[in-house]
């Protein structure tokens, strides 16, 4: 691959080269950048001198967002690092809360991968500028304009950030927060399943609803560490795939009878079901899969009441940023109140999930490197909602 490397100029520290990192080195290939990573070791101070101002997409009512100019940094705490955003991933959550909860003016998005520059004196004995990390921000906050990762910087909880491995672009890695997390918070907080350092002996059946999904694709393989066995639906085009993650069997979800042969490969057995899409179709998929003896469906979205047909079903949702430990101040059905044991997990969680990646046991979720930066994040958003993106993730670089 051809790289270049370019001084740093402090008078214009924003760079605008499409994929410019703090470390300046810019690839002419975007889709298969792979730039080194230095593992500093200075003091914990800024790497350079940071702007007092920044590029930041921000929400300006439902399904509206414009890339603004002028926009404060984000404040680093002592217990954050603060990041220089090298890309961004586009995820449903980010369209779909904006939409039905916009926080005017807050900054908008959720995954990104960037360069520390910033190390919070609570973080120092885990992180140093210049390193190579990647996480999922709580955009669109309403208590706090500033969090959210579409922007030029992100200040984050150490505790809820992945450093990149060596092997791992920055595109690649920027597809990971959200999907990664959410798979942990919903399997092992959630449902209480075994721990990939500590998987169960008598394997079960798991059904995840949706395995073509980033999130579907991080719990097949999780799954699989765990020592239960997963099965799965998605399109038949994506079969191969999701076997390849580790699923037993995967289904056709476009099949009406999709559940009842999930049932019947399953003997009856299904005590866990993992709903990625949550609409009735799926619930009611979930639903006639589980056993007669029943179980447990978890979604990642609101479901539907009428869907909750059976009485030795318990249903319950999951939102990904209660790992904030802070309330959701969003309308109904997304509010939440604080879950500071969903934060305690995450302290758990992380470092479990950084050995994983660290060790090559964990597949990535296809992506498709867009052009565009940060106005581009807002086309493909639109693309996004218009249902024309399946089976990737859209990463840009800002």
């Amino acid at each position: 691959m051809k790289h270049r490397r370019y001084k740093l100029d402090d008078s214009n520290l924003l760079l605008s080269s499409p994929c410019a990192v703090a470390s300046c080195w810019y690839s002419e290939n975007p889709a298969t950048l792979s730039p080194p990573r230095p593992r500093h070791t200075m003091p914990a101070s800024v790497h350079f001198e940071i702007s007092a101002t920044q590029r930041a997409i921000k929400i300006k009512g439902p399904g509206q967002a414009s890339v603004e100019k002028g926009c404060p940094v984000p404040a680093c705490q002592p217990e954050d690092i603060l990041v220089r955003v090298v890309c961004v991933a586009l995820n449903p959550v980010d369209w779909k809360s904006a939409d039905l909860s916009p926080s005017l003016d807050a900054t908008w998005g959720t995954d990104f991968s960037g360069e520390v520059v910033v190390v919070g004196e609570a973080c120092q004995s885990r992180f140093a500028l210049g390193d190579s990390v990647c996480g999922a921000a709580f955009g669109n906050n309403p208590e706090d304009a500033t969090q959210g990762a579409f922007a030029e910087y992100v200040a984050i909880p150490g505790e809820l950030v992945y450093k990149i491995p060596p092997d791992i672009s920055f595109e690649q890695a920027a597809t990971v927060g959200t999907g990664l997390a959410t798979a942990g918070l919903t399997l092992y907080q959630t449902l209480g399943l075994s721990w990939p350092d500590q998987p169960v002996q008598d394997a079960q059946y798991v059904l995840v609803y949706g395995g073509g999904t980033a999130s579907g694709c991080f719990m097949i393989q999780l799954l699989r560490l765990s020592g239960y066995i997963p099965v799965t639906t998605c399109s038949a085009k994506s079969f191969d795939r999701v076997k390849q993650l580790g699923a037993a069997e995967a289904f056709d979800y476009h099949s009406p009878g999709c559940g009842s042969e999930i049932r019947e490969y399953t003997e009856n057995s299904i005590k866990y079901a993992v709903d990625c899409i949550t609409n009735i179709d799926s619930m009611k998929c979930c639903y006639t899969a589980i056993g007669s003896s029943g179980g447990q469906y978890v979604a990642l979205d609101p479901f539907p009441i009428r869907g909750h047909t059976r009485r030795n079903v318990k249903a319950r949702w999951i939102i990904g940023y209660t790992i904030y430990g802070r309330p959701i101040n969003w309308k109904h059905p997304f509010k939440r109140d604080a879950q500071p044991q969903d934060r305690e997990f995450a302290k758990r969680w992380y470092p479990v999930a950084q050995r994983l990646l660290d060790e090559g046991k964990l597949q990535l979720h296809p992506l498709q490197v867009e052009t565009g930066g940060l106005p581009g994040v807002i086309e493909g958003a639109n693309r996004s909602r218009k249902h024309q993106v399946t089976g990737v993730k859209l990463v840009y670089c800002v």
